[in-house]
């Protein structure tokens, strides 16, 4: 729960925040904490960033302003972990160099200045510019599917549908890419199944020849047999009526 200092003070900055927003970004607390903010960026032109539309969370301590607030981005921006803790000047990670006079304005415009830079920190990633625009294309459709961005801010739920058609290409051509890696891994895996087929294909085209052969022998055993009988007949004939 905030304290009476941080409440009025944040009170205050709430204020002033919707009578001169800062460029770029639209910020507000929940209704039920104040020390709960949550704010969105729009990726400033001429950066990888422009279209784009970046949601996140600041969290005020109830010491708030003399103690810095964590600051994270929950959408997929291709600068910062999502949902991660950021290392920056103004965030908890550098206490000793927090100032309180810095505002909430001040601390979201620090923010957007790192975000459009290539300084690293804790929580950052490092991606290419295609990377980071294809993550704008895809920013505000990936926020809608976000419930929590819907409750605080259902004036920006509606459909861009430059980024949805956008979004709908990148989901296409990665699903043909997978199905052609999938088509590929199944022709790589009937291939040692054919080879295996083929030799027992082989015998049951040798069974036939095989049959064959073996009722040959057995019809010339039987003729032997049947000669070799009449030849024993003709003998014992020849032998009984020969001369005593």
């Amino acid at each position: 729960m905030a304290t009476k200092g941080a409440y009025k003070r944040l009170t205050k900055e709430y204020m002033a925040i919707q009578k001169n927003p800062p460029p770029y970004i639209t910020a507000k607390p929940l209704e039920s904490n104040i020390l709960d903010w949550h704010y969105v960026i729009t990726g400033p032109p001429d950066t990888p960033y422009d279209g784009g539309e970046y949601y996140g969370k600041i969290t005020f301590p109830a010491e708030y302003p003399f103690k810095p607030p964590s600051i994270r981005m929950t959408t997929p921006s291709g600068r910062f972990q999502p949902d991660t803790r950021l290392c920056l000047s103004m965030s908890d990670f550098h206490p000793s160099s927090w100032n309180p006079s810095w505002s909430i304005s001040t601390i979201l415009n620090g923010l957007l200045s790192f975000m459009v830079g290539d300084e690293a920190t804790t929580g950052s990633i490092k991606t290419s510019d295609h990377e980071k625009k294809m993550y704008a294309a895809r920013s505000h459709m990936w926020n809608l599917k976000n419930q929590k961005f819907r409750d605080v801010f259902p004036e920006l739920c509606t459909i861009n549908y430059s980024q949805a058609k956008s979004a709908a290409a990148d989901s296409a051509l990665i699903k043909r890419s997978q199905s052609r890696n999938n088509h590929t891994q199944q022709q790589t895996h009937s291939q040692p199944q054919q080879q295996q087929q083929q030799p027992g294909h082989a015998q049951q085209q040798k069974h036939p020849i095989a049959r064959t052969v073996s009722q040959g022998k057995r019809w010339v055993f039987v003729l032997v047999v049947f000669v070799y009988l009449i030849l024993s007949k003709l003998i014992a004939r020849s032998s009984s009526a020969a001369p005593s």
